[in-house]
């Protein structure tokens, strides 16, 4: 048996050889199962599709904590989204630390609040404590619920050959939001206070739910959107191939025509990181019939959210195709992001 990994997500191997397998029972309800690379499940109640998705809830008092709690609702909602239904319920276990005053609970919640409302989502059931041994970030879990149409959702099953992949925000969303949060010093000393300013920007496009609702306004599966996934742990190459696995396609993309935010190269470049393998939660993988590819990138641009078309999917037998400066390479899975090792020797160089 493959090891586990020391931190982070399993593998697929590991995924397939231990999870798949062992599910609970069977039911004739479940329209989307576990697989990896698909951040939702969907079932069938009446005549409705839910789609769920459960993660944890991931706070990190150094954002700040106004900050912190609106990045740990959006985690989650970023994910049940990729569903192409509407976030509807949300019911959350806060398993919180001793040191959490009431103030900074006060704040916390009125953000999950906020932005639950902001979003029509409603907070139906939870678990609110504080208990020895619970620390910062992993403190609790939560789980989202969105519902629609058994004719509304989407998953990766339903993509084809010639599909057209888009891409918005590009690259590192995640790790250099973080960056310019956690170190605004090194910003500002590095490259100025107008830049460390404008990268600060950068954390609050930390979320694909207007991305994922706008692109499915156009329309879904022959009307548009096939699938989306949210480009998370290894970044815009590991979304990539997790999708089209997920697909049981190829995929070809030029990198070239892959969108980049303002400050994020320069970012990467100083804490020498790879943007394209690195977290970009924010950077939302779609792919859509052909026909609607320009129509949803006009949507988006509407919004003031870039994106582009970057390559299509492809028959299997052809492999995962990278093109970079006109010539073809594999395109592989990161495995491991780099951003992890390059932040925490950040915080340890203060």
């Amino acid at each position: 048996m493959n090891e586990l990994p020391e931190i982070g997500k399993i593998s697929p191997e590991i995924f397939s050889e231990m999870i798949f397998p062992r599910l609970g029972a069977k039911s004739n309800s479940i329209l989307v199962g576990p697989q990896h690379g698909v951040d939702v499940g969907i079932v069938e109640i009446g005549d409705k599709a839910v789609a769920i998705t459960t993660d944890p809830v991931f706070i990190v008092p150094e954002y700040g904590w106004e900050r912190a709690a609106w990045f740990a609702l959006h985690i989650l909602v970023s994910d049940a989204v990729t569903s192409g239904l509407k976030p509807k319920y949300l019911s959350i276990d806060l398993n919180l630390p001793m040191e959490i005053t009431k103030e900074q609970l006060n704040i916390v919640w009125d953000v999950i609040h906020s932005e639950c409302e902001r979003l029509g989502i409603s907070i139906i059931c939870g678990h609110t404590a504080r208990y020895d041994n619970c620390h910062y970030p992993m403190v609790g879990g939560a789980t989202v619920l969105c519902v629609g149409g058994k004719d509304e959702y989407v998953t990766p099953s339903m993509a084809k050959v010639g599909d057209k992949i888009i891409i918005t925000k590009g690259p590192a969303i995640e790790a250099s939001g973080i960056f310019a949060a956690m170190f605004p010093q090194i910003m500002e000393k590095e490259f100025g206070p107008d830049f460390a300013q404008k990268a600060q920007g950068i954390f609050y496009k930390m979320s694909a739910v207007e991305d994922a609702l706008t692109a499915v306004s156009i329309g879904v599966r022959d009307n548009g959107v096939t699938s989306m996934h949210d480009a998370t742990e290894c970044g815009v190459w590991g979304g990539l191939y997790e999708l089209a696995q997920a697909a049981n396609l190829g995929v070809r993309v030029e990198k070239e025509s892959i969108v980049v935010e303002d400050c994020i190269p320069e970012i990467c470049r100083y804490f020498g990181i790879d943007p394209y393998a690195s977290i970009s939660e924010g950077s939302l993988i779609i792919s859509c019939r052909p026909h609607t590819a320009q129509a949803i990138v006009d949507a988006l641009d509407q919004k003031d959210i870039k994106a582009s078309i970057v390559g299509e999917l492809v028959d299997p037998q052809n492999g995962m195709i990278l093109v970079e400066n006109g010539k073809e390479r594999k395109l592989e899975h990161p495995i491991v992001d780099p951003f992890w090792k390059a932040f925490y020797d950040a915080l340890n160089s203060l």
